[in-house]
C-alpha cells in the first residue's frame, strides 16, 4: 500500500503529502527509488487531467518502472500544466485516494490538502472553498473532491480543485464585500457561488454560460448550496449568453474570471473590466497561459503571465457541442 508522509503545523493539524508509490514487485531497496513527478490520475477518460506542484521529494517510483516521461516532467515545480499521458498501468492503480473520509468531511479534508501544498495561502479562500461544497457542483457518481479537472457534459468541464484555488487566490483582493464579479463560462455554478460567497449580500456575482442545460443545472446546485440566499436575493444571478460579450447590465466589475481559454483577450470584457479592477484569464490555443489583467486607474492595463495552462477554448455554443 502506498505510504503518506506528513508533518504537524503549528495550529496541530497534520498535513498529509502526496502518497508514496512503491511498486510492490521491485527488489529495490528505498534509497534507491528515484523521484518522478507524477500526474493526477483521472478515473474516467478526460480529454486532460491536471498536474499542480508537484513534489518530487514525496512521490517515487522505482528505477524499474521508471517511464519516458521522465525527461519531460521531472523539474516542473511550478506551473500547472495539462497533460495528455496516462502513468503505466501497474503504476496508476497503486495511486492512493487523496481523500478517504465521509461526507462534508471531504470537502474540508480538500481544502486542508490544498493549503498544505501551498495552493491556499489566505483565510478568505479557504473559508469560501470550505463553505462551498464541490460535491454539490459535479454530476453524481464523479469522485468530486480528487484534484483533477471532471467533465460535466456537453464537452465542457469543471476545472480541477487547485485551478478554482489559484484563481480565487489571485482574485480575493477584487471580491471585497460589495464589489462586483462576472465569471465567464459559469458551467455547474461552483466558482460564481464562491464569488458571491466573498462579494456578500450588499455585492454583485455574475456566472455567464451559453449552454441553456448548464444554466438549470447550475441553478439548482446553487439552491443546495450556501449561496443559496443570495441567489434569492439577486445578489447572485447565472445568465445564457455568449461569454464572450460579458454581460453589460451589471459593468463594470471589480473582478472577471474566465473560465475557457481564448486566443485573444476580448474587447467587451476589458471595456467591463472597472479601472483598479483585475482579470483572471487563460490566453492561447494550443499553447496557453494563465493571464492576469489589471487595469489602472487611467485606463491602461498590466498584463502578467501566472502559469501555464490547459483550458477547453472559449468558443460558440455551437462548436463546442460539435466538439470545437
Amino acid at each position: 500500500m502506498p505510504l503518506l508522509s506528513s508533518s504537524l503545523q503549528a495550529d496541530g493539524r497534520r498535513c498529509y503529502k502526496q502518497p508514496m508509490i512503491v511498486d510492490s514487485h521491485s527488489k529495490l531497496p528505498p534509497h534507491q527509488h528515484r523521484p518522478l513527478l507524477v500526474p493526477r490520475v483521472p478515473t474516467a477518460p478526460f480529454r486532460s487531467f491536471s498536474l499542480f506542484r508537484p513534489t518530487p521529494s514525496s512521490l517515487t517510483i522505482p528505477n524499474s518502472q521508471l517511464s519516458r516521461m521522465e525527461s519531460t516532467l521531472v523539474g516542473h515545480r511550478r506551473h500547472s500544466i495539462e497533460m495528455y499521458a496516462y502513468l503505466p498501468h501497474r503504476i496508476s492503480a497503486k495511486i492512493m485516494p487523496y481523500f478517504s473520509v465521509s461526507g462534508k468531511n471531504k470537502n474540508q479534508a480538500m481544502v486542508e490538502h490544498l493549503q498544505c501544498q501551498g495552493v491556499i495561502r489566505s483565510q478568505r479562500v479557504a473559508e469560501v472553498m470550505a463553505a462551498i461544497d464541490r460535491g454539490l457542483f459535479v454530476p453524481p457518481g464523479t469522485p468530486a473532491y480528487v484534484d483533477s479537472p471532471m467533465p460535466i457534459g456537453y464537452n465542457a468541464t469543471i476545472s480541477a480543485p487547485h485551478m478554482h484555488a489559484m484563481c480565487l487566490e489571485l482574485l480575493k483582493d477584487h471580491l471585497q464585500p460589495g464589489m462586483r464579479a462576472l465569471d465567464v463560462g459559469s458551467g455547474t455554478g461552483y466558482l460564481t457561488a464562491c464569488f458571491a460567497m466573498m462579494v456578500g449580500p450588499e455585492g454583485r456575482a455574475v456566472g455567464i454560460e451559453h449552454i441553456p442545460e448548464l444554466v438549470s443545472w447550475s441553478i439548482e446546485n446553487i439552491k443546495k448550496s450556501l449561496a443559496a440566499p443570495l441567489l434569492k436575493s439577486g445578489a447572485l444571478s447565472i445568465h445564457a449568453g455568449d461569454g464572450r460579450l460579458g454581460w453589460p447590465e451589471a459593468a463594470p466589475y471589480d473582478a472577471i474570471h474566465v473560465g475557457a481559454a481564448a486566443p485573444q483577450i476580448p474587447k467587451p470584457l476589458l471595456d467591463q473590466l472597472k479601472p483598479g479592477g483585475r482579470m483572471v484569464i487563460p490566453v492561447g490555443t494550443l499553447f496557453q497561459d494563465l493571464q492576469v489583467v489589471d487595469k489602472n486607474l487611467d485606463g491602461t492595463l498590466t498584463v502578467r503571465t501566472e502559469t501555464s495552462v490547459r483550458y477547453v477554448p472559449l468558443t460558440s455554443a455551437d462548436k463546442q457541442m460539435r466538439g470545437f
